[in-house]
């Protein structure tokens, strides 16, 4: 069954008045009637639900007490709670808490792993996996699986093949990428 929202007319809902005084516009749009009733509406035009809305309150008239009745329920969807350890467990395993790590307690120090210097960076890992080359490499290294692999993978050698001419794009595009990344590196370097 799929639910109307309230900012749009209730398409299976009956021609029916406005129920603000004087309005002569159809009510078109529901509204709950009070908090014990909230599936028995009343019906007003776009204006006055909007205005009937505005003044929605559904705690007033209720004490602080009831309020907090209330909002308790809803924290449990309207089913009984208790505290933990009043279903047999006289007490909770200390093992079962431990916090070894300090994250519970706001102990835990975050841990800051120096970049090994062996390691490609993060952005060109893909690039170097798809030219097979390993971290780190030399700009000569890298024209030479360059020229390798755009000799193996031309669409001329392939005969036109749409997957060699892809693969060749996706070589092109690490090349280049690896390419300005050593350019920038040797410059960095001088």
């Amino acid at each position: 069954m799929a639910r109307s929202r309230g900012s749009r007319p209730d398409p299976a809902a009956p021609t029916r008045p406005c129920e603000a005084p004087n309005c002569p516009l159809i009510g078109e749009y529901r509204a709950p009637k009070d908090r014990s009733r909230l599936r028995e509406y009343r019906w007003f035009c776009l204006q006055h639900v909007r205005e009937y809305n505005l003044s929605w309150d559904f705690y007033k008239g209720m004490a602080p007490e009831a309020i907090e009745a209330s909002l308790r329920s809803d924290t449990g969807w309207q089913r009984p709670t208790w505290p933990l350890g009043r279903l047999g467990h006289s007490r909770l395993d200390p093992e079962l808490l431990r916090d070894p790590f300090g994250v519970l307690s706001g102990r835990a120090q975050p841990t800051r792993r120096a970049p090994d210097p062996a390691a490609p960076p993060p952005e060109l890992r893909a690039a170097l996996d798809l030219l097979e080359l390993s971290w780190p490499t030399d700009s000569l290294a890298l024209k030479s699986r360059y020229k390798e692999l755009a000799k193996r993978y031309h669409p001329d050698v392939n005969g036109g093949d749409r997957s060699a001419e892809d693969r060749l794009k996706d070589i092109n595009r690490a090349y280049s990428l690896l390419r300005h990344k050593l350019a920038g590196v040797q410059a960095s370097a001088r």
